[in-house]
């Protein structure tokens, strides 16, 4: 299955290995990423979905391969045009990552403090903004400590859009939240999908919320990207791996008795 989006993508990802030591964490990923979309990265514990995510923030280093994105190649880039680039992103992290010490205000404006010259006065009414949007804003002088798990999330989200990136980036936004936290954090990912019109690439396993907010899907397994295409196209996937995903089938393990007792006994080389 292949992109269908007429536009460029906003991230072309080729040939892409990641290693950790001896293990081969992702083998030779080819992904695009379309514009002005959403798309989701899925795939069961260990695919490789999270280590393909900080590659694309910078975070990680790949063996080889190659990132375009805006323009630049994440992979070779300086630390200066990483830092750059980032300015055009906004992550919101599965823990929220909001700094405990700060007020939900003060956790929006830093970016805002640290990126740009703005006075405070129109600092305060970018962030009252950004929190009326994620429907924030009376909670703008709690502290994290008295948020709960939804408010975390969205708070965390108020800060990735404070200064209007081109991409944002979600890392399990489902994680810990029952489901109608769940639902309405879905509601407000659309929501920013149509107001802000930027990408949005989104990491989790949650099918429900896949095929609620999904333009675009990619599936990963054992770190390889097994299928890609719409939700239409996943769901006619006749892939095995994906229609287990699918129908929620688990995962089944040929094992060798002696070998396994073997292992157990006299450990592995």
């Amino acid at each position: 299955m292949t992109n269908t989006s007429s536009n460029a993508p906003s991230i072309r990802i080729r040939d892409l290995y990641v290693d950790y030591g001896a293990r081969h964490i992702l083998k030779g990923v080819n992904l695009d990423i379309p514009s002005g979309k959403i798309t989701v990265i899925m795939g069961g514990s260990g695919a490789g979905k999270s280590t393909l995510l900080r590659c694309i923030l910078g975070l990680k280093k790949p063996v080889s391969g190659s990132i375009c994105m805006l323009g630049k190649d994440v992979v070779t880039a300086s630390l200066k045009e990483i830092y750059a680039l980032r300015k055009e992103m906004g992550v919101a992290f599965q823990g929220g990552a909001l700094f405990s010490s700060m007020s939900v205000a003060e956790n929006i404006q830093l970016p805002l403090h640290e990126h740009t010259s703005l006075d405070q006065h129109t600092i305060e009414i970018m962030t009252r903004i950004k929190l009326d949007m994620v429907n924030m804003l009376d909670a703008e002088k709690l502290m994290p400590s008295e948020l709960s798990g939804g408010m975390t999330k969205r708070a965390a989200l108020a800060r990735a859009i404070i200064m209007d990136p081109k991409l944002l980036f979600f890392d399990e936004p489902s994680a810990g939240l029952d489901p109608s936290t769940a639902a309405e954090l879905d509601d407000l990912i659309l929501k920013l999908k149509g107001g802000l019109r930027m990408t949005i690439v989104v990491v989790t396993h949650e099918m429900e919320s896949i095929f609620k907010i999904a333009d675009y899907i990619a599936v990963m397994s054992e770190g390889e990207l097994i299928a890609a295409g719409t939700p239409e196209e996943i769901r006619a996937s006749t892939h095995e791996v994906v229609q287990d995903y699918l129908n929620r089938k688990p995962r089944e393990g040929i094992v060798d008795a002696d070998e396994h007792l073997r292992a157990l006994t006299e450990g592995s080389d």
